[in-house]
């Protein structure tokens, strides 16, 4: 495995959709890594040798991989960095609730080459059970936010301006179509990410999470309004990764108690100051230039110790 000289940053590698997990990586230096974002999207034609080629080519000393599913068998095997994949999907849970829905997501994950990587990461650590079925998980921690999104709790509009991010469902149409109606929602599909994101979320006081189906989940935009300073509504997080409800962030669990909030934060846009405030304070346990560092001084040391079964890793223990 590459390793860095004395004194060198450790170069960090980011792979995955950009639209999706730039915001959960690392864009600038901190704590002794250098990191570079690789845009790579499964079955759209994208050159998974020629990523690894690219890779090599960068000098990589460690590569993160999200969503693991989307890298062909083989293709990080004789990689000389270490390899880290990230599961960003809810996966059904022992004795959880069945749903197609899931199903289709295991199925997705059944793909992973376990070969490609040396350690595997899922955010939730219920699904820890489903997800050793395809590789061994190594750690639970939500996806990281990054550093640019932080900003202070700003005083709120006249008329809170609302926002979602995420494509409709059935489920989440249940809460949205009577509030898009009546008050100011704003509900962006896909395709937000980069200065765009960066520039409504700067006009935005109200974020809200809504799954995408019926069962549990812990959607990264949580901390992504967090840190930008959004009141959050949300639906219930589990797991929470510390957050509390009606502390942190404002939980619903029906159409109508959004449309309680909504009227609230109409008539008195300050009613939960003291909640977006907390959840802005709670935010910062996650920033990417504090959750990369340790993970990757945590990951190259575990290595170190216990060794990896990946092909051509040089790091049998």
């Amino acid at each position: 495995m590459r390793q860095p000289r004395f004194g060198e940053p450790i170069r960090v590698a980011f792979v995955g959709q950009q639209t999706y997990f730039s915001q959960c990586a690392l864009s600038a230096p901190a704590g002794g890594l250098r990191p570079r974002f690789f845009d790579f999207r499964a079955g759209v034609g994208d050159d998974a040798e020629a990523l690894r080629d690219a890779l090599e080519a960068w000098g990589a000393h460690v590569v993160v991989v999200f969503r693991p599913e989307i890298l062909p068998p083989g293709t990080l095997h004789d990689l000389r960095a270490a390899t880290l994949g990230f599961v960003t999907e809810p996966l059904k849970r022992a004795g959880g609730v069945d749903h197609p829905d899931l199903e289709w997501r295991e199925s997705e994950l059944a793909l992973t080459d376990p070969g490609n990587y040396d350690r595997i990461v899922a955010f939730d650590p219920l699904v820890a059970e489903t997800a050793d079925r395809h590789a061994p998980v190594w750690r639970s921690l939500p996806l990281p936010v990054d550093d640019r999104i932080y900003a202070p709790v700003r005083p709120s509009a006249p008329k809170p301006r609302v926002l979602f991010v995420g494509y409709s469902t059935e489920h989440r149409e249940r809460f949205l179509i009577n509030a898009k109606h009546e008050y100011d929602v704003l509900h962006y599909a896909h395709g937000l990410h980069g200065d765009e994101l960066l520039d409504v979320f700067s006009r935005t006081d109200v974020g809200l999470n809504l799954h995408v189906e019926p069962y549990p989940s812990f959607e990264n935009r949580v901390l992504l309004h967090l840190a930008a300073g959004h009141l959050v509504i949300s639906e219930p997080l589990d797991p929470a990764h510390g957050l509390e409800a009606g502390i942190d962030f404002l939980e619903i669990r029906r159409p109508d108690e959004l449309m309680t909030l909504l009227y609230q934060l109409t008539r008195r846009p300050d009613t939960f100051e003291r909640v977006r405030h907390r959840g802005r304070h709670k935010a910062d346990d996650y920033r990417a230039s504090r959750m990369w560092p340790r993970v990757v001084a945590d990951l190259l040391a575990d290595l170190r110790a216990f060794g990896s079964d990946r092909p051509g890793a040089g790091l049998s223990a």
